[in-house]
C-alpha cells in the first residue's frame, strides 16, 4: 500500500509528506514536446485519510487542502525541482475526492524517473506495484518491473494502482472540500 506520507506522487509530484493520506490509484500522461521536454498530467484517484483520531485528521486535511492544493510555496518548491506546475485541482467526481495536476518539464527524468535512452522511453517499478493499465510494454526481471515505450510515442501513459481504499476505517474527504 503506498501512503502519501512516503515519497510518492502525491498530486503526482515526489515529495515527502508527514500525513496520512492514501489514495486508490495514480495515472500519469505524459506529452512530449521534443526528447526532453514537455507536460504531464496526473490524476489521483479516490483520496482519503487513515486519521485515527480529530487532530490527524485535521492535519490531514490542512496538509491536502491547504498546503498541496493552494499554498503558492508548494508551486515554488516544485519549479525548484523543475516542475513548473500549470494547474492543479481537487473535485469529487462520481462521489470520490480527485486531485489533478499538470506541469511542465524541461528534463523528462523528473516525471517519476522516466529515462530516455534512445530509441526507448523507461520507467522502473518496484515488484510489488501494480500497473493498472499503459499504451507501454511492460517488462518483468526477477527484481523488477519496467515500462517501455518506443520514442516515436508522443504520449506516454500509466496508470498504477496504490490501496484498496473501500476496505477499512479510512476516512472520506470528499465532504472537506466544499468547506476549505
Amino acid at each position: 500500500m503506498i501512503l502519501i506520507k512516503k515519497i510518492l506522487p502525491v498530486f503526482g509530484l515526489p515529495i515527502l509528506l508527514q500525513g496520512c493520506l492514501v489514495f486508490n490509484s495514480v495515472s500519469y500522461e505524459v506529452n512530449l514536446e521534443d526528447t526532453k521536454s514537455g507536460t504531464v498530467t496526473i490524476e489521483i484517484s479516490d483520496i482519503r485519510s487513515d486519521a485515527m483520531n480529530t487532530t490527524e485528521l485535521e492535519q490531514d486535511k490542512n496538509q491536502l487542502f491547504q498546503e498541496l492544493w493552494k499554498d503558492e510555496e508548494f508551486v515554488s518548491q516544485m519549479k525548484d525541482e523543475g516542475k513548473n506546475i500549470l494547474e492543479r485541482d481537487l473535485y469529487i467526481a462520481n462521489g470520490k475526492l480527485k486531485g489533478k495536476v499538470r506541469y511542465a518539464f524541461d528534463d523528462v527524468s523528473k516525471v517519476e524517473g522516466i529515462i530516455y535512452q534512445e530509441p526507448f522511453y523507461l520507467i522502473t517499478i518496484q515488484l510489488q506495484d501494480s500497473i493498472i493499465s499503459t499504451n507501454g510494454e511492460i517488462i518483468l526481471s526477477e527484481d523488477h518491473k519496467r515500462i517501455m515505450w518506443d520514442n516515436s510515442m508522443k504520449t506516454l501513459k500509466f496508470k498504477m494502482f496504490s490501496a484498496d481504499v473501500e476496505s477499512g476505517s479510512l476516512v472520506d474527504l470528499t465532504k472537506y472540500l466544499d468547506k476549505e
